[in-house]
Parts: C-alpha cells; sequence; structure tokens
C-alpha cells in the first residue's frame, strides 16, 4: 500500500482557515488490501467534508443530527458500537482516520475538508498542521496562503522535524496583504538517511503571524452581506491586578505535580506587577489562607510569599468548594484596592470534590451566587481525574475560562502561559454597538475583559440595504472611559475581496456560522437546563445548514459494499 500523493492546502483568509487534505494510495499487491487514511486536525476546527474515491465512484461523508445518525448505524451495523472515526490525541489535536479495503492494483482517493477560525493568543495567530504521513511520499505537498487585508506585520514558517535539506524544500514568497507558504520535499530529502526508506516527516508544521492594525476602533470586513469586526487594541495601560491563587494540595497533587505547581508559581510570582495585589488560598480536606488580606506584590511581600510557595506540600482531601468561598470572602473584604482594577481567582485543582460540600451542583450554585459577576474565575484542571465538565462550567459562569494542564514534564510551563494570557487586562466593560435596525444574528457583542495580545471578533447579517455600517466601541480603560468610532463604508468594503481568486466567496457568512455556533455551545454549557435545548437546537440547525461536524452532529461514511457498511465520525470535546 503506498501513498503516492499527498497535499495539504490551507486558504486562510482573514483569520479563516479552510484546510483540505488529499492522499492518493495505490494497492501495489496482488490481492485486496486495507487502505488507511490517519489525519490530525485542530480540536478546535470543524470537519466540513469528507469524501473517498475508489475506481471513479465517490463516497461522500454525510452530516446528520447525531441520534438519527446513531440510529442508521445501528440499524445497518448490528455487531454494538465501532470507535468511532475520531478520538483526541494530545493538547491541541485530535485524529480523523478511515479504513477501506482496495482491490489488487487500485486506487483511492480520500478527501478531508475542515474549517476554523484563528485565534491570537500572545500577540498571534497560529496554524498547526500536523504531518505524519509514516512512509515516504513521492508527491507530497503543503501550500497555506494567506490573505489579510489588514497587512501582514510578520510570518514566520517551521517544523519540529526541520533539517537543512528540508529548509531547501521551503519557500515563502510574501507582500503587503499576502503570502504563501510552500513545502514540497522530494523523496530524497525526506529520507532520515539514503540507505533507508524512513521519513523524517513527523511532527508540527507552523505558521505563525500577526497582522497591522491601524484604526482605533478596529478593523471591519464585509462580504455577501456578512461582516466580521475585529478589535484588538495595544499599547494601553494596564490594569493592576487583584489576584486570589486557590491551589489545591490533597493527596493526589503529592509528588511531581505539586513540585511542578511550586515551580510555576515562584516563577508567576516574579511576573507580577508592583502594582497588582496578591494571595493564596490553599486547600484540601482543610482550607487555609495565606494572609488575611490580599497583599500589595512589592519585591519584599514577593519574596515572603515565595519562602511560602516552597513550603506547600500535598496530603489529605478536596475542599473545593470552601476553598472558592473563602477566596471571594478575600477580595469581598479587601481595601484600599487600585480604584479600577481587575479582580480575579484562579483556581488550580487536580481531582473531585471530596471534603465539605461534594454535590457539584451545589458548589456552582454556592460559587456563582458568592462570584455575583464581580470577578473572574479561571479554573485550571490539573490531569484526567479532574471533573472537566464541572470546572469549564464554572468558570463560563463567572465571566472566566477553563483549561486543562497536562500531566506532562512542562506542567510547570503550561501554567505560566495560562497565567500570561490573563496577566495584563486592558480594557474592561467592553461594548461592541452596531444600528440595532440594520443588523441579524449579531455574535456575542459584550466582553467583561480584554488581554492584551488577544482578539475580539464579532460577525453578523447586515440586514437592509445599509451604505455605511456605523459602529461603536464603549469600554473602560485603566486611565479613562473610553468610545471609538468608526464607519465602514459597504460598497467600498465589498471590493476589498473581489478580485481575489482563492478565496472561497461566502467566508464571512461561514466565519459567522462558525463563531455562532461555538458560542452558543459555550452559552449552553452553563445555562439552566431549559435553555440548554434552546441554544442547542439553533446550534444543531446552523451546524447541518453550513455542514459542520460539531458536538452535536455526526458524519456518515459509507463504504463499498461488502465491507463494514457504515462508520461514524463524531466531534470529541474536552469534558468528554
Amino acid at each position: 500500500i503506498k501513498i503516492y500523493s499527498l497535499h495539504v492546502d490551507c486558504k486562510v483568509t482573514s483569520r479563516f482557515a479552510h484546510t483540505v487534505i488529499t492522499s492518493k494510495i495505490a494497492n501495489q499487491a496482488n490481492e485486496s488490501r486495507e487502505a488507511t487514511f490517519e489525519v490530525e486536525l485542530p480540536k478546535t476546527a470543524f470537519i466540513t467534508n469528507f469524501s473517498m474515491s475508489i475506481d471513479g465512484k465517490v463516497y461522500p461523508g454525510i452530516i446528520k443530527e447525531k441520534a438519527s445518525a446513531q440510529k442508521e448505524y445501528d440499524s445497518v451495523v448490528s455487531r454494538g458500537q465501532s470507535a468511532g472515526l475520531v478520538k483526541i490525541t494530545g493538547r491541541k489535536l485530535e485524529q480523523f482516520q478511515v479504513s477501506v479495503s482496495i482491490a489488487a492494483n487500485s486506487k483511492v482517493t480520500f478527501e478531508l475538508m475542515y474549517e476554523e477560525l484563528l485565534k491570537r493568543q500572545l500577540g498571534k495567530f497560529e496554524l498547526l498542521i500536523k504531518v505524519r504521513p509514516k512512509q515516504l511520499v513521492k508527491h507530497f505537498q503543503i501550500d497555506v496562503h494567506i490573505f489579510e487585508p489588514q497587512g501582514i506585520l510578520f510570518l514566520e514558517a517551521g517544523s519540529t522535524f526541520m533539517t537543512n535539506e528540508l529548509t531547501e524544500a521551503l519557500t515563502k514568497v510574501q507582500n503587503e496583504t499576502k503570502a504563501h507558504i510552500l513545502f514540497k520535499p522530494t523523496v530524497d530529502q525526506q529520507k532520515i538517511n539514503p540507505e533507508l526508506d524512513e521519513t523524517l516527516l513527523n511532527g508540527d508544521f507552523v505558521v505563525r503571524y500577526d497582522v497591522k492594525r491601524g484604526a482605533a476602533a478596529g478593523d471591519i470586513q464585509i462580504v455577501n452581506g456578512y461582516f466580521v469586526h475585529y478589535f484588538a487594541p495595544h499599547e494601553m495601560p494596564v490594569f493592576p491586578k487583584n489576584v486570589i491563587f486557590v491551589i489545591d494540595r490533597s493527596g493526589s497533587m503529592a509528588g511531581r505535580k505539586i513540585k511542578q505547581t511550586r515551580d510555576a508559581l515562584l516563577k508567576i510570582l516574579q511576573d507580577l506587577r508592583p502594582e497588582d495585589h496578591f494571595s493564596f488560598v490553599t486547600f484540601s480536606r482543610k482550607v487555609a489562607e495565606w494572609k488575611s488580606s490580599l497583599l500589595q506584590a512589592t519585591a519584599e511581600n514577593v519574596a515572603s510569599a515565595a519562602g511560602f510557595v516552597q513550603t506547600l506540600s500535598a496530603s489529605g482531601g478536596t475542599d473545593i468548594n470552601r476553598a472558592l468561598l473563602t477566596a471571594v470572602s478575600v477580595l469581598d473584604k479587601a481595601e484600599r484596592l487600585p480604584d479600577r482594577s481587575v479582580s480575579m481567582i484562579i483556581l488550580l485543582t487536580d481531582g473531585q470534590p471530596t471534603s465539605g460540600e461534594t454535590n457539584v451542583e451545589v458548589i456552582q450554585e454556592n460559587i456563582q451566587k458568592a462570584v455575583n459577576g464581580k470577578y473572574a474565575l479561571f479554573c485550571l484542571g490539573f490531569g484526567f481525574d479532574v471533573s472537566y465538565r464541572f470546572l469549564e462550567k464554572m468558570a463560563l459562569s463567572n465571566g472566566g475560562i477553563a483549561r486543562r494542564i497536562y500531566e506532562n514534564a512542562d506542567a510547570a510551563l503550561q501554567l505560566q502561559g495560562f497565567y500570561q494570557e490573563v496577566a495584563t487586562p486592558i480594557l474592561m466593560k467592553i461594548e461592541m454597538q452596531y444600528p440595532e435596525n440594520a443588523i441579524e444574528g449579531l455574535t456575542n457583542n459584550n466582553f467583561k475583559l480584554f488581554f492584551e495580545g488577544s482578539e475580539i471578533i464579532v460577525s453578523g447579517k447586515i440586514s437592509n440595504e445599509l451604505d455605511l455600517l456605523p459602529v461603536e466601541i464603549k469600554a473602560q480603560s485603566h486611565t479613562s472611559d473610553l468610545t471609538l468610532k468608526e464607519e465602514a463604508n459597504v460598497k467600498e468594503k465589498e471590493q476589498v475581496f473581489q478580485n481575489q481568486s482563492y478565496i472561497f466567496g461566502n467566508f464571512i457568512e461561514r466565519l459567522w456560522a462558525y463563531l455562532t455556533i461555538q458560542q452558543l455551545l459555550e452559552k449552553s454549557i452553563s445555562a439552566p437546563e431549559e435553555d440548554q435545548k434552546t441554544l442547542e437546537a439553533q446550534a444543531l440547525e446552523l451546524s447541518l445548514q453550513y455542514s459542520f461536524v460539531t458536538p452535536l452532529t455526526s458524519m456518515v461514511v459509507t463504504k463499498p459494499t461488502g465491507q463494514e457498511q457504515m462508520e461514524l465520525a463524531n466531534k470529541p470535546t474536552e469534558a468528554g
């Protein structure tokens, strides 16, 4: 079984990435053999299409509502559950894998398509393409086309498997707004050494870039009546933070985990700004406050905290409820905090609540009542014994996010990396306002906090014949209340994309659908049960209309007669 051609074609238009992977495989044996198509794609992407062509016949994947796909599958396949075609394979990736039997001397072409909106983190966008053909490929090629009307500020491409020979196979051409990255290694360049037929290509191919930003009120782009508005202010004064670190020191944290936590906290303490205030609450069965109030991050207090962190050890149960309520009350009682400042609680735990209140619904209710919208709660789940769903619901209900920390050698770096993302809040209470009567299907347009290096994205449909789209942004910065205004000329904006040959025409509409589905699914996590159904119904309708494999849909893949006839591709989620 020989892969004779593998092509990854990725078009990024204004952060929206559309990737097509085509693999052509020949069976050179004189009997039928199994050909396998295996691709790893980003967890943040939605699969939109899959097909296989065998001897001129095309077998397309059909996207359906999850339950009806399962029902169809059950009626065809009698012998229990199949593993499904998609599974999570790492921190950022999930794997799509399908096998099909092909006759002697015949060929199969597999094609998979997926889309995602690139998210700006710490000042850059990252496009990740996993490369692992497991054999030498005669025609191997990765094409990445980027078109950013705002202008490309910087662009870098590289991989975890680069050698001097392979560098010669990588070319990069760019002008003000466009770039083309081509990676096309010959069979000889792919070899680990000339004698062996083993491939070097195994790892991540990564493109990182950022765009230029001129207008204060961000950048608006319009195609076919849909608009997207990007807003990422920079070089603004940073809000002082009031941070309480709530650290699990129960028995399961003993050993490497508590050591990594200590290492990360020592680094994070060094990163606090002098105007920040901070404290620690540690918990096992008992809850302990390091100090009864928040301390300013002076050199002396940071040194004293470092001494405390070094003494952290782990034993006992897990009382998450009381630990978080204690943290909230420290913030509630705090005096002499800077007038305009951002208060946040960062919880790190590796397990389920086992002491005190252990009913997760009750804990969620208690915390939401206590926080009452005043503070942002970030929940970090260490490893796979946590109930990620519980942490995610708690964070999303209280203006924060949840993140899994993987139990690997670099866990301390993962913790620091997360802290860096939330370390520099520069705006709060951001309202993105558009003319009410002229916009339909507006995505989320109110944001509690904006962190330096990230980006706010709002999208919607311009309903009537507008010539000018006025926008107004209201927000609070550390020094003042801001109002930013901008007007977009609809015709001019539409013109920008008119003559771009490689752009798929309705990309802003698809970007809008992608963003809306993501937000509906996220909302449904923390919504009351009766609203959950409505939110999921809306997300399902869009998933089917735009053919996205989301947690609410499945792709049914049918194979040639005489084989296991049907398989399902579902979207796995972090909460399992």
